[in-house]
């Protein structure tokens, strides 16, 4: 077995390998719009369907590693998202893209939950597997987007050499996480039970029901926006601000993400009350920022909006899973988490497919505009519920004093 060290590297880096998935096939988009000739509309399902997948991986097998341990459960999900690669590698049409899709979506869906329990199971500090937690998301996309940016820009097999990569790196990860022991939890269920579990269902434990909703228009907020670049963002980034390279598109696309896990680090050395309204604030102005640039076609300006919003989102959902983390009993944190990652990706992919609709009828730059406004009104929406969970707060810390 590893130390607790090595298994808190080993789940870091396969929560980052998890979500790089996500990202890889967004360059190569336009690629096989041109090739196979789809609308928007239809690029917006092929991005939906993963997300549909991943929500009924969470609703049924979410929660299963809280009662079968988390290695089978990150395990098995790491070898399916290998076939989800394979598939992509090998798809000829529309149909094989949604099939690699539905594949990809339900192995993320099942690892993610469980890999985020297993980071903070194995962390040496609560602290540090909250900030580790939230910024994976984050480092993961980035990861992915750059590298088939690059790949399909400057390698042989420029459609199907960054799949066979990330096939082979899931197969690695899959056998390595039966190296990190198991972190506490109750007894093992009988089967009854755990096929009870598969039931469709979501639920969070009356502990973290406050924090949850207080952070559920956070939580949108930043997943509406990820959602926003990894579906239209590389045709935005190609079409209005007439960049044709694929290796450029995903560097843009990437410097979002990794903006995230800046903003995450920041986030921690802020002064605790800072921290929210920091990511809050962030986000309105990298939003504000990129409509300017849209509406002004200024790739520069666009950069600098998709750092500033970048950081914004790192900071809101470090903070959103580290509130989480604190709120959750220990043995029930992978209900939470893969219940908070339900409400991500609805946030994630709803907005998105109605802006594919959007485009057909409005066109492109109105569109993304326009889901811009949307996202600043909902930070704002999430700031309003932050103030209300800090008034709450304060009069229960204060009401026993007053007893």
């Amino acid at each position: 077995m590893f130390s607790r060290p090595v298994s808190f590297m080993v789940a870091g880096a396969a929560g980052a390998a998890t979500l790089t998935a996500a990202s890889a096939p967004s360059p190569l988009y336009p690629v096989y719009q041109r090739l196979w000739g789809f609308s928007a509309f239809t690029l917006t399902v092929i991005f939906a369907v993963y997300v549909f997948a991943l929500l009924a991986a969470l609703l049924t097998v979410g929660s299963l590693s809280d009662r079968t341990g988390r290695r089978p459960v990150a395990s098995a999900a790491l070898v399916l998202l290998a076939l989800g690669m394979l598939l992509f590698a090998i798809a000829g049409g529309t149909g094989g893209l949604i099939a690699a899709r539905v594949v990809q979506g339900f192995a993320v869906g099942a690892a993610t939950g469980t890999v985020t329990a297993m980071i903070m199971d194995s962390a040496p500090r609560p602290q540090l597997g909250s900030l580790v937690s939230s910024a994976v998301p984050a480092l993961g996309i980035a990861i992915g987007a750059v590298l088939a940016g690059a790949l399909v820009e400057f390698a042989p097999l420029p459609r199907q050499l960054v799949f066979w990569i990330l096939a082979a790196v899931y197969l690695v990860l899959a056998a390595l996480v039966w190296l990190i022991p198991e972190g506490s939890r109750p007894e093992r269920a009988a089967h009854s039970s755990i096929w009870r579990s598969l039931l469709p269902s979501a639920g969070l434990p009356p502990a973290a029901r406050p924090t949850f909703f207080a952070l559920l228009p956070s939580i949108g907020a930043t997943w509406a926006l990820a959602g926003l670049y990894l579906s239209l963002g590389s045709s935005v980034i190609g079409t209005v601000l007439e960049v044709h390279s694929h290796f450029v598109v995903g560097i843009v696309l990437g410097v979002f993400f990794a903006a995230g896990i800046a903003g995450t680090a920041v986030s921690t050395v802020l002064p605790p009350e800072l921290r929210e309204w920091f990511g809050y604030g962030t986000l309105i102005l990298g939003v504000l920022i990129t409509i300017a640039a849209m509406l002004t076609s200024a790739l520069p300006l666009y950069v600098v909006g998709s750092v500033v919003a970048g950081l914004g989102f790192g900071a809101a959902f470090r903070f959103a899973v580290n509130a989480l983390g604190e709120a959750a009993p220990a043995e029930q944190r992978g209900q939470v988490f893969a219940t908070m990652y339900i409400a991500s990706y609805i946030a994630f992919s709803v907005p998105a497919l109605a802006a594919g609709l959007a485009v057909q009828r409005v066109g492109l730059e109105p569109t993304a505009v326009t889901y811009g406004a949307a996202e600043v009104a909902l930070v704002l929406l999430a700031m309003t519920a932050g103030l209300i969970q800090a008034r709450r707060r304060t009069a229960e810390d204060n009401t026993p004093r007053s007893a």
